[in-house]
């Protein structure tokens, strides 16, 4: 017996479930949680992490270890509202009442917005066609104390037009070394940008969203960096494709914090929505 059993929330029963071979189903997960006390996504030795008490919890409930796929590797303090998370499972697995499962233990840090059980083959990485995050600011004088955890406190003005004439040349297939960490030997920093767009929702509250198929190591938060300095009138937008031709991080902005910072969405055929 576990802990879970006398809750009622267990899905197997005895001390492990059906082995898992070539007829196992794969679990998906539609995962969203606050970053802020997680050392980012993916684990880390002695660190917490999301995809460790996910996982934690998973095995609890499973009795036994799991692999996940993951379609974004959010870094510390970075926010999620559509992580997507699959795994192997067992055949006959009930994924809504894994769903409960997690999200009595978890919640609310960390929940599942939907569960579900999918073809073979499916990987949340690299079945997905595209991520989009958003990135809100709060542009106002005082800082907002119910936003403080999840937006970027600018007290100057912000010129929105100049922003959104700034995100323009980010559409398209571009190098991207301008706004990323250097990555292993052979990697490389092309991407195809398909949104690069600003909306403001009132009250001092902007937001960028960004989506692309795949992105590199804090390449959104430097981008909104860059961006955030034309909207204080230290960079022009057209310095943006001379930034983006440079292929030099130091010709970019600092990097934005990642409070601000949401994977908001993922793609695939056909959708997942909760």
């Amino acid at each position: 017996m576990t802990l879970f059993d006398d809750a009622g929330l267990a899905l197997e029963s005895g001390p492990a479930g059906p082995a898992i071979g070539s007829e196992s189903s794969i679990c998906r997960l539609l995962v969203a949680y606050d970053g802020t006390g997680f050392r980012g996504f993916a684990k880390q030795a002695e660190q917490q992490t999301v995809e460790a008490a996910i996982g934690q919890a998973v095995e609890k409930v499973l009795r036994r270890e799991v692999e996940f796929a993951i379609a974004g590797r959010t870094d510390a303090g970075v926010h999620a509202w559509g992580q997507v998370v699959s795994f192997e499972a067992p055949p006959g697995l009930d994924p809504d009442r894994l769903r409960a499962s997690i999200n009595w233990m978890l919640g609310p840090e960390v929940t599942v917005r939907a569960a579900d059980v999918v073809r073979p083959g499916f990987d949340a990485r690299h079945s997905a066609c595209w991520r989009e995050y958003r990135y809100t600011i709060v542009n106002r004088p005082e800082p907002d104390p119910f936003l403080a955890r999840y937006a970027w406190w600018i007290p100057q003005p912000l010129d929105l037009r100049a922003l959104r004439l700034a995100a323009d040349p980010f559409v398209g297939l571009h190098d991207f070394a301008s706004f990323c960490r250097k990555g292993p030997a052979g990697s490389t920093s092309m991407r195809r940008i398909f949104e690069s767009s600003w909306r403001d929702l009132g009250d001092g509250v902007l937001r960028y969203d960004v989506r692309a198929k795949a992105y590199c190591t804090r390449m959104v938060r430097s981008i909104v960096g860059t961006l955030a300095d034309v909207g204080l009138g230290k960079r022009r937008p057209g310095d943006m494709l001379t930034i983006l031709r440079a292929k030099d991080r130091a010709a970019a902005g600092a990097v934005a914090p990642a409070a601000g910072l949401c994977l908001w969405d993922v793609g695939y055929d056909p959708p997942f929505t909760a």
